[in-house]
Order: C-alpha cells, then sequence, then structure tokens
C-alpha cells in the first residue's frame, strides 16, 4: 500500500475520530468507553503489525491486508458512534415517500413478504445471501492479499469509506428505516419468515430516533440507515474489487446479485433503497479509484486537493 494512501485512510480515520470525540465531550452520551477503547487497542495492533510488514519485513501483501484491516476496524467503530450521535439532529423521516415511489414502480413490499413466508428454502437462500456481505469484504481483502493486489485494497477501503460518509450525510438530513418500519405483518406471515431484521428491529430503530442513541456498545451496533441502502452499497463494492480475480469474480457477482435481491425482504429494505445503493457505490467507486491513482503519481496533499476539485466540478 503506498505511503500516501496509507496517509489518507490514517487522515479519514483520525478525523471521525476526532469528531466524535469533540462532539462527546460536549453533550453527555452513554458510551461503553472499555469496549470502544479494545477495538481501537485491536486495531492499533493490526496498524503496528502492518507498518512492521511494510518497513521492516517488506512484505507488502501482509502489510495491505493488515492495514486494511486495522483502517475497517477503527472507521467502522467510529463512523457508527458518529452515526447514533447524528440521531440527535435528524431531520424528518422520509419512509412513507420512499413506500410510494415502491408502490409506484409496482412493488408491494407485504406481497412480497407473504409470498416469501410460503416458500422457506428460497427464504433461506435470502438470508445467507443478505448475511454474507461483511464475510466477503474479509475474504476479498485477503484474497486481493494474496495476489498482491494492493491497490484494489485501498480502493476497496476508500469506496466503502467515501460510500459510508456519503450514505450517512444524506440520511440525517432525510432518516429512513426502511419498509419494515412502515408495514405491520400479520402474524400469520411474519411468524413463517425467517428473517436477518424483523419488526422488533424497526421498532428498536424508531425508538432511538425518537429517545436518541441511548446506551452505544460495539456489542449492539444497529444499522440505521435505511436509504440509500449501505448494505446493497458494498455488495456492488465488493463485486466490482473482485472483478479481476479469476475463478472467484462470478461467483462473487452472482452471489451479490441475490444479495440485491434479498435486501427488501431480509433486511426491511424499500426496493428504492436498493437503488439509492447503487448509486452511492458508482460515486463511491468512482472517487475511491481516482484517489488511489492520483496517490500513486503525485505527493499526498496535491493528490487530495485534485480530487477534491474534481468532486466539487
Amino acid at each position: 500500500m503506498a505511503p500516501a494512501l496509507q496517509r489518507i485512510l490514517l487522515f479519514i480515520v483520525a478525523s471521525v475520530l476526532l469528531t466524535d470525540a469533540v462532539w462527546a465531550s460536549f453533550v453527555h452520551f452513554d458510551i461503553d468507553a472499555k469496549s470502544y477503547l479494545a477495538v481501537g487497542v485491536l486495531s492499533a495492533a493490526l496498524a503496528g503489525g502492518g507498518l512492521f510488514y511494510d518497513r521492516v519485513r517488506k512484505d507488502a501483501r501482509l502489510s495491505a491486508m493488515l492495514l486494511a484491516t486495522s483502517f475497517l476496524v477503527a472507521f467502522s467503530a467510529g463512523f457508527s458512534v458518529l452515526n447514533y450521535f447524528l440521531l440527535t439532529v435528524a431531520g424528518a423521516r422520509i419512509d412513507l415517500f420512499l413506500a410510494q415511489a415502491d408502490r409506484a414502480m409496482g412493488f408491494d413490499w407485504p406481497s412480497a413478504m407473504a409470498f416469501m413466508s410460503r416458500h422457506p428454502g428460497p427464504d433461506l437462500v435470502l438470508k445467507i445471501a443478505y448475511q454474507s456481505v461483511l464475510p466477503q469484504i474479509a475474504f476479498l481483502i485477503a484474497l486481493l492479499g494474496r495476489k498482491s493486489r494492493c491497490e484494489e485494497i485501498s480502493g476497496l477501503c476508500l469506496a466503502i469509506a467515501v460510500g459510508a460518509m456519503a450514505t450517512v450525510f444524506f440520511w440525517t438530513f432525510f432518516p429512513s428505516f426502511g419498509a419494515f418500519a412502515v408495514y405491520r405483518l400479520d402474524p400469520s406471515v411474519a411468524d413463517r419468515l425467517s428473517l436477518a431484521l424483523d419488526s422488533r428491529y424497526a421498532n428498536d430503530l424508531l425508538n432511538l430516533l425518537a429517545t436518541g442513541p441511548g446506551h452505544i456498545s460495539p456489542h449492539d451496533v444497529k444499522g440505521l440507515i435505511g436509504f440509500p441502502s449501505f448494505h446493497a452499497a458494498m455488495a456492488v463494492m465488493v463485486t466490482w474489487y473482485a472483478r479481476r480475480l479469476a475463478y472467484v469474480r462470478w461467483p462473487v457477482c452472482a452471489l451479490n446479485l441475490i444479495v440485491l435481491v434479498s435486501t427488501p425482504i431480509q433486511g426491511g429494505h424499500h426496493v428504492v433503497d436498493v437503488v439509492g445503493g447503487l448509486a452511492v457505490a458508482a460515486l463511491a467507486i468512482v472517487l475511491a479509484d481516482r484517489i488511489v491513482a492520483a496517490a500513486n503519481k503525485t505527493p499526498l496533499a496535491d493528490s487530495v486537493l485534485r480530487e477534491a476539485s474534481r468532486a466539487a466540478a
């Protein structure tokens, strides 16, 4: 991983953590500090290992894998905390508008759920696919490292960061929690479904928006965002960065097509959430790949400024 890219990833994590710290210093939040400290120690240990293999052992593959894992651990923890903080300043929900958009496209969420309740086999397949995204990211980082594709590892990390920031920025102004926060399923339907996320999860999200984040702990982190679906965005990102890996790209592509189909069912999303996730993924991938290309050719400050100018244009 190029030194400039290492510094960019460090800058992103430091900015998120600093924002969390400053906000928490002005507003009292119930944060599980000990658990987050343990996460920080883990991330620091991974980063230390990555730098050791970068500067001492000169193993670029292992260094890139360790640094990427360190970044994703720290960024995910810090950014999830920030997302919880943003509950306190979020705007008015847009779920009813999104549900209307789904119906205008001909998709009826309660009918789709009733259909899936009569097909437990496909329902289970969708659940497994939906829950595979985070393991896919870990698997992809390991495989890219083994194939010495360090630039793709950097691109994946940056795309995840850019996509998360774009998603949370939009959600803060126009929060939504998905179709399962709008509709109430008939018990006879709900009882036959095996879901990754269900109506109880939706009620928890609505309570968080109404009463505040409550106890914030890495042991009980909830995905708060309905539109755009970051789950769908990550599925696209994994597919994109696996595209050059022989024997893997087509199975990954097929699996993530199933993930996209599963998102309204297993994740309780509106279909339009998935469409939004595709747009976020495209934006994040383009910007991340440009940053990687620029960082490999120019000093850090020049590359960041250049990419910021392009994004503004």
